[in-house]
């Protein structure tokens, strides 16, 4: 058997639903607001894992601009069938409040890394839909209802509807099919079949602590459907001690030998419960006892360290800490909020540079100019190199450390008026913004600047210098936990990223030119 140390995908992966076809895993995870939307990560040995591909690049398939932070795609469900991938999503629109904007979407790809298909509309009657592919050929739908009338529940079920596939449209009744347990909150339903039994694995409990996965079965698709005995599947609530907390939504596959697996997000906090590197991806295997699904490990709490099937090493290429940008392409883990990287920066208007084009300002939840990727690890260190001559106060460019519109760090090149270039540190907590150092730092005298922070649990430190070698630091330590879901306004389901950033609010779109960036973790 091979030992895998969960989480396997680490950072901001939430929402797992996991495929196997032939030797190949693959696991779609959540995007929300960042484009392009839903990433897929690809195994061949459960142990090392890469980004495969993002299937929805173009607005035609996903427009996130004006979605709310925390927002966009919610709970993927990636399925194979008779040789086609089919990927389902949710674009949520608004979500805090009485009313969900929830629309449902479907799109195919013959080849998992594509092109995929434009999208083909389900229905917008609640969040999380998955597709069931029956052995009689049907397909069915299925997602939450979400109920906005006073003195209801809010979750008001899993529906169910068939799908036709040469229609392209949802035909037939819809049913509610499962109102949930005691647990509440009834959301991200899959079905399995297995020995004649249609399984439905559910979350519920919310996504914080009191997080969970319920399984009920039937002999019938429609129902009824009973819930399995000492239920939950999974839950982290009862210990508060475990490193893996808020265990919950996920998905079942099963392996070539006929042994299952189920993956799940889950949170690793900091002390102080906060956690800055989002909802994550673990693994758990399953056994079937009585006809129904458990945890191998004998309990309902997820296993930092698991045994699962023997399969032939995978490893892939490793990659440079350091991202020089003479390249034609930027790597795949770079992500921007709400519209896509090519729209904001070039690789070709300065050979050997990234060059970002000012747009609106670093709070826009439009047309923003900002690059980054997921913060993976608790201790980290972020540095890039940036050229920059600013004309008024209005153009700002350099190293952030962001969570969302609403919880970030920037430190910021600008033009002041005793300066034609100078530096600042600007900090956003629940949209306030303030800036925590005590002066600007002068710097017209260099050509280029290197910024860098450092992050180590729930501390952030910024600094700057003129060759890499020589850092000054700028202020004091800041609370690098406002970057986290906890502490988001109302609250968040994402993670924090590092990356760069420039904004030109007068409107003529003053460019940055980046000549690298690296990220790496500390011990």
């Amino acid at each position: 058997m091979a030992t895998v140390h969960n989480p396997v995908l680490r950072g901001f992966y939430p929402d797992p639903s996991i495929l196997r076809v032939g030797d190949d895993y693959y696991i779609a995870t959540s995007t929300f607001e960042w484009f392009p939307g839903v990433q897929i990560a690809h195994s061949r040995d459960l142990v090392n894992w890469r980004t495969a591909t993002y299937p929805l690049t173009r607005y035609s398939q996903l427009d996130l601009r004006g979605c709310p932070n925390s927002g966009g795609v919610w709970a993927p469900c990636l399925t194979h069938h008779n040789g086609l991938f089919y990927l389902i999503y949710t674009i949520s629109r608004r979500w805090a409040g009485s009313f969900k904007d929830a629309h449902n979407y479907l799109v195919t790809a013959s080849n998992v890394e594509g092109p995929w298909s434009e999208p083909v509309y389900l229905n917008s009657s609640g969040f999380d839909p998955s597709l069931f592919h029956d052995d009689d050929g049907r397909k069915w739908l299925l997602n939450m209802v979400w109920d906005h009338r006073p003195g209801n529940n809010a979750f008001g079920g899993i529906l169910l509807q068939e799908y036709d596939e040469q229609k392209k449209s949802l035909v037939g009744p819809v049913t509610n099919i499962f109102r949930g347990t005691e647990l509440g909150l009834v959301e991200g339903p899959h079905i399995y079949k297995k020995d004649g039994w249609y399984y439905l694995l559910t979350a519920e409990g919310g996504t914080f602590t009191t997080h969970a996965a319920t399984v009920a079965r039937a002999k019938s698709l429609v129902g009824p459907y009973e819930v399995m005995p000492n239920n939950p599947l999974i839950s982290s609530n009862q210990n508060p001690q475990l490193r893996l907390q808020s265990a919950g939504h996920g998905s079942f596959v099963e392996n070539a030998d006929g042994s299952w697996l189920f993956a799940h997000l889950c949170r690793r906090r900091l002390a102080n419960g906060r956690s800055i590197l989002g909802r994550e991806t673990s693994l758990q295997p399953i056994i079937w006892q009585d006809g129904w699904p458990r945890l191998a490990s004998g309990t309902q709490e997820p296993a930092d360290e698991v045994s699962l099937p023997n399969l032939p090493a995978h490893p892939w290429p490793k990659t440079s800490s350091r991202e020089q940008f003479d390249v034609d392409q930027l790597p795949i883990h770079w992500m921007a909020p709400r519209v896509r990287i090519d729209d904001i920066s070039s690789l070709n208007d300065r050979k050997g540079y990234l060059r970002l084009y000012g747009r609106e300002s670093i709070t826009s939840m439009f047309e923003q100019s900002l690059v980054a990727r997921r913060q993976e690890h608790f201790h980290i260190e972020a540095s890039t190199c940036v050229e920059f001559s600013p004309e008024n106060f209005q153009q700002l460019a350099g190293l952030v450390a962001f969570y969302n519109t609403d919880s970030f760090y920037y430190l910021y090149l600008t033009w002041a008026p005793h300066s034609k270039r100078c530096l600042g540190l600007m900090k956003c907590e629940k949209g306030v913004i303030t800036y925590p150092i005590e002066k600007e730092y002068p710097l017209d005298s260099w050509d280029a600047v290197c910024l860098k922070l450092t992050i180590q649990d729930d501390r952030i430190r910024f600094f700057y210098s003129p060759d890499e070698q020589n850092w000054t630091a700028i202020g004091w330590e800041q609370d690098a936990s406002i970057l986290s879901d906890e502490h988001a306004m109302p609250c968040g389901f994402t993670g924090n990223f590092v990356g760069m950033a420039c904004q030109d609010v007068s409107g003529t779109r003053k460019p940055a030119d980046f000549k690298w960036f690296e990220y790496r973790e500390l011990e």
